[in-house]
């Protein structure tokens, strides 16, 4: 890690450094490398980089289990509301959707097209909550 650059330093005026996450994937048929930076406010002395790596491994655990999970399952990033409250009201349905599913145990993308094709039970399964 070094100290943030000077032309950073003009555009982000809290930044302190710049950090470098190498990502590596492996499959069976596949490797990938993935290079990031991210630019921090936090200081040296209040997180090493091993908290740094916890902190972005935990935003991507949020990622992966949330906003992918909803992209995925009500293709979110597809829906073309952008004015007013409305995505907001619909983020928020979507997440109260997600989580009755996951109380019942049940994998989001299934379970969105069974309710789809049953309305009757996605209503009682509503009511019940």
């Amino acid at each position: 890690m070094r100290s943030i650059p000077a032309r950073l330093d003009r555009l982000w005026k809290d930044a302190v450094r710049v950090v470098r996450v190498e990502r590596l994937r492996e499959t069976k048929t596949l490797c990938s490398r993935q290079v990031i930076y991210a630019i921090t406010s936090i200081p040296d002395a209040m997180m090493d980089e091993a908290a740094l790596l916890k902190l972005a491994r935990d935003h991507w655990q949020i990622e992966n289990r949330l906003f992918r999970v909803r992209d995925g399952t009500f293709q979110e990033d597809a829906c073309r509301v952008r004015s007013g409250a409305a995505p907001i009201a619909l983020a928020h349905i979507r997440d109260a959707v997600l989580s009755t599913i996951r109380k019942r145990n049940l994998a989001p993308k299934p379970a969105r097209e069974a309710f789809a094709a049953n309305p009757k039970a996605a209503i009682r399964v509503v009511i019940r909550a």
